[in-house]
């Protein structure tokens, strides 16, 4: 069939090529005609014979685009003629290969950014988690502050609601895992069996751990590695499958590896390891999975959705069973505290989509400045081909079939700006999918490009070109061809406001809205590293875990007082002191408690009178920390256990639990099991789980009273740190080979709080370096265009003895009102888009004055770059050379 198919087909296309050719010959003929017509003329009217080639040149490029379209109007295959657009588009930019590049260029970054932009974007909020049907997962967790659950009330949770298929939850573990070698720290999750059954992913290597395993604590005592850790750790030994390794001296056997894709279920964390909950004792010695009270034992719940359930319907039914518990434990829960969002990022969402999307705007800002640049560049180079476009229209081409040639030149430059633009995106995506920014927390950014980034460079490349492609559509539509021919390409009539006017001033303000951003955000990080922590951070940090040392709750008191002791016999060592758990600032981690007011009888959340920090210090805590005692004492080694309960308030606590400074002095509140406690001094404020926090209560107990198995000890000394680290590191393993201590510099370790201000600035300084470089080359581009433009005038001036400064006003006056104008616009712009910087950074305030005068001489910085060369080139005009010319 398909032979004779051929044979049918084979005098028809015969017929066609010699149509073609014969169409061919006629046009060839006709262009040949023309041409030399065209020729003669010039010559004829003195042209040198130079330009003469170079109008012959152009009329044969005429022709041929005149050539092109006899052939479509004749009936031949279209796709030849969107292929000749093509081949006439690429000779014509690769005769202007300056303009070519500048604007490959330019589309590059702005497409790039954008890409690059979405990606995160993609990565974060629209699909947060790499697992099998993700947009049905969501994350619950309990109380706005603290964000935790305990595990009973957990369990009631899985139970009784109506709207999840089934409800996992997992926290934190922090470890010292042995597997033969050496003892190292890790970190990980501690899970419900039904991890791995809710998300519903396969293992790499071996088996996960499921549901029907629980038989009680430790009934489960198996292990699952991250990908990552089992090819960094255990170098891909897929004989570790089986083997027993352990943590915090006790042994677990490893039956599985995660997929490589996957990395746990919180946002910016990439655990170790996966282990069982009910292995709880194993880490620390004790158990709190039986405890409803204890908030701090699961860190987040989440679970797939039942189909045709919505959020909302999820989140009142979260509600009816947080009134369910509020009411049979109404000492233990908060009614109405369960959130619902995103799992992985309910914690930080609110902070993390805000700047996402604030970011996603000002890339689309960049993008919008490229398109009015190379919309101006555009223009100017259809006015520079004013006479050529005349011609064509002269010898009989459509305006339409002009149009259709230009729309090819800007597509081929957008295809080409977006290729290149999407592989530096890929490049950086990269680099950030691999980047640790902090060597002491399992911290990374889980991006990667996807099909959605591929289509998102190629929409937003055809879209541009379609922009700034039809942006000299009007002016070709208006073009008279007598008119241009007889008057020449320097005659144009006059406008107060022009399209490129507007593109100018565009780009301007989007420029001045990137460096108000950028300048706001870089001024905020530098408050807040200036900003009064309520503690000195020139104080070195060791951090050892008692319970991964093997150390049961009873021996823990006695051997952190051993250590302080220790310490202090280091030689310049001038105070030693430990807080439990994390001190303020230290991973953005901090624990709150309920208090009540001393006459409060009934110890539900609802007559909860404040919500403060809560931190466990020894004596010498204030005075190693550099903290202020306002009034009263700070502790001593007699506040112990079996004492009266005591604490150390700071002033926002003192001022709204009773008033005043002076007036909480030996006042009294309670716990939430009923204990009261007396106030013996008040301290200063500080900075607790973020920097960018407004003033927050907190307390501070003896830590005696409220001891835990995880410390950091607070060593303040007038030696070197790089000299005293060591030295601290080797007096504790004297005290025990088994203890792992992790040193540093407290200030060193504030990366964590400060990582969201530094992205911030990073990012919105690149987006703020290139919506400079965009308003340099569109300021340039103008103002070489007017300069160029305006030669015969400028000419008549010079020889009727304009000065110097004249000659400047009339080349340059009309780009320097246009950048005063965009600035201002842009400027008033930034003020309000910087109020998003708020939820990140510090203290950002667009209305600083030192921000405001940085914008104002960037701005003029960027016009003195972009007007310098035209400057210098209207300076340089000699009158009798353009006057010979004209």
């Amino acid at each position: 069939m398909r032979i004779e198919h051929w044979l049918y087909e084979l005098p028809l296309r015969l017929r066609s090529l010699v149509r073609r050719r014969r169409v061919d010959a006629e046009l060839d003929e006709e262009m040949a005609y023309h041409v030399e017509r065209e020729t003669e003329e010039l010559i004829a009217r003195g042209t040198t014979p130079a330009e003469a080639r170079r109008a012959a040149r152009r009329a044969m490029d005429g022709l041929t685009l005149r050539k092109e379209e006899c052939r479509d109007a004749r009936g031949l295959n279209p796709i030849d003629n969107t292929l000749g657009d093509i081949r006439y588009g690429l000779r014509v930019l690769a005769k202007a290969p300056g303009f070519t590049l500048v604007a490959i260029l330019t589309l590059a970054l702005a497409i790039g950014a954008n890409s690059t932009v979405f990606a995160v974007l993609n990565a974060l909020i629209l699909r947060p988690l790499n697992v099998p049907q993700g947009e049905t997962l969501w994350g619950t967790e309990y109380g706005i502050d603290n964000g935790f659950h305990s595990y009973p009330n957990y369990l009631d949770l899985r139970q009784r609601n109506r709207s999840f298929e089934d409800l996992a939850a997992f926290n934190f573990l922090f470890v010292s895992l042995d597997a033969g070698h050496s003892p190292s720290s890790a970190t990980g999750f501690g899970t419900t069996l039904n991890y791995f059954d809710v998300l519903r992913i396969q293992p790499y290597l071996g088996r996960f751990y499921r549901t029907g395993e629980d038989r009680g604590l430790n009934s489960a005592p198996y292990i699952v590695l991250s990908y990552a850790y089992w090819h960094s750790r255990f170098q891909d030994d897929r004989g570790l499958i089986g083997r027993t390794v352990e943590m915090n001296r006790r042994p677990l056997t490893v039956i599985g590896v995660a997929p490589p894709g996957f990395r746990g279920t919180l946002m910016f964390v990439s655990p170790d390891f996966f282990t069982p909950t009910t292995n709880q004792d194993r880490v620390d010695g004790v158990s709190p999975l039986d405890v409803r009270g204890n908030p701090r034992a699961l860190f987040e719940t989440f679970g797939h959705l039942k189909p045709g359930v919505t959020p909302a319907q999820a989140l009142a039914d979260l509600k009816r069973v947080g009134a369910y518990l509020a009411a049979t434990y109404p000492k233990e829960f908060a009614q109405n505290q369960y959130e619902l969002g995103r799992t992985g990022l309910t914690s930080f969402g609110g902070a993390v989509n805000v700047f996402m999307a604030g970011l996603m705007a000002l890339a689309g800002l960049i993008l919008l400045a490229a398109c009015a640049n190379l919309g101006g560049l555009f223009a100017a180079r259809s006015t520079d081909r004013a006479k050529e476009l005349a011609l064509r229209l002269a010898l009989g081409s459509s305006r339409n079939r002009i149009v259709r040639q230009l729309l090819t030149e800007a597509m081929l430059v957008s295809v080409a700006g977006g290729a290149l633009g999407l592989l530096g995106s890929l490049f950086l995506l990269s680099r950030m999918a691999d980047w640790q920014p902090f060597a002491r927390a399992p911290v990374h950014v889980p991006v990667a490009a996807d099909a959605h980034t591929y289509l998102v460079a190629l929409v937003l490349a055809v879209l541009s070109g379609l922009l700034f492609g039809i942006v000299p559509v009007r002016q070709i539509l208006r073009t008279n061809p007598n008119t241009m021919i007889k008057a020449g390409a320097g005659v144009h009539p006059a406008r107060r406001v022009t399209l490129r006017d507007v593109l100018v001033v565009v780009q301007i303000a989007i420029c001045g809205v990137l460096i108000t951003s950028s300048m706001v955000a870089v001024r905020g990080l530098v408050r807040s590293l200036r900003a009064d922590f309520g503690f000195d951070a020139r104080v070195v940090l060791a951090g050892t875990n008692l319970g991964a040392a093997g150390y049961s709750a009873d021996r823990v008191p006695a051997m952190q007082r051993r250590m302080i002791d220790a310490l202090k016999t280091i030689p310049g060592v001038e105070r030693v002191a430990l807080v439990n758990e994390y001190p303020p600032l230290l991973y953005a981690a901090a624990a709150t408690t309920n208090v009540f007011r001393a006459e409060t009888t009934d110890m539900r959340p609802a007559n909860v009178a404040a919500t403060p920090y809560r931190y466990s210090v020894s004596p010498d805590y204030f005075e190693a920390a550099g903290t202020r005692v306002l009034t009263g004492r700070s502790f001593t080694w007699h506040d112990e256990k079996d004492a009266p309960a005591v604490a150390v308030a700071n002033r926002e606590f003192a001022r709204r639990m009773f008033g005043s400074v002076a007036g909480a002095l030996g006042q009294q509140f309670k716990m939430q099991d009923g204990t009261r406690v007396q106030i013996v001094g008040v301290a200063e404020d500080g900075k607790y789980l973020s920097v960018a926090e407004d003033r927050k209560p907190a307390i501070f107990v003896p830590c005696l009273q409220a001891p835990a198995t995880t410390d950091y000890l607070l060593v303040r000394s007038r030696r070197d740190p790089r000299e005293l680290t060591p030295a601290i590191r080797r007096t504790l393993r004297e005290l025990d080979s088994g203890l792992n201590v992790d040193a540093g510099t407290w200030a060193s370790m504030l990366d964590v709080a400060l990582f969201p201000a530094r992205v911030a600035v990073v990012a919105l300084g690149v987006l703020g370096a290139m919506g400079v470089v965009l308003s340099v080359t569109g300021i340039f581009g103008m103002a070489a265009y007017s300069v160029s433009r305006r030669k015969r005038e400028l000419g008549i001036r010079l020889a009727l003895g304009a000065r110097s400064g004249e000659i400047l006003k009339v080349a340059l006056g009309r780009p320097i009102k246009l950048l005063l104008v965009g600035s201002a616009a842009g400027v008033g712009l930034g003020m309000l888009a910087s109020r998003v910087l708020a939820f990140i950074v510090y203290q950002a305030t667009p209305r600083d004055p030192l921000v405001l005068t940085g914008v104002a001489l960037v701005m003029a910085l960027v016009g003195m770059l972009a007007t310098w060369i035209p400057a210098q080139r209207a300076l340089a005009l000699d009158p009798v050379t353009l006057l010979r010319e004209e």
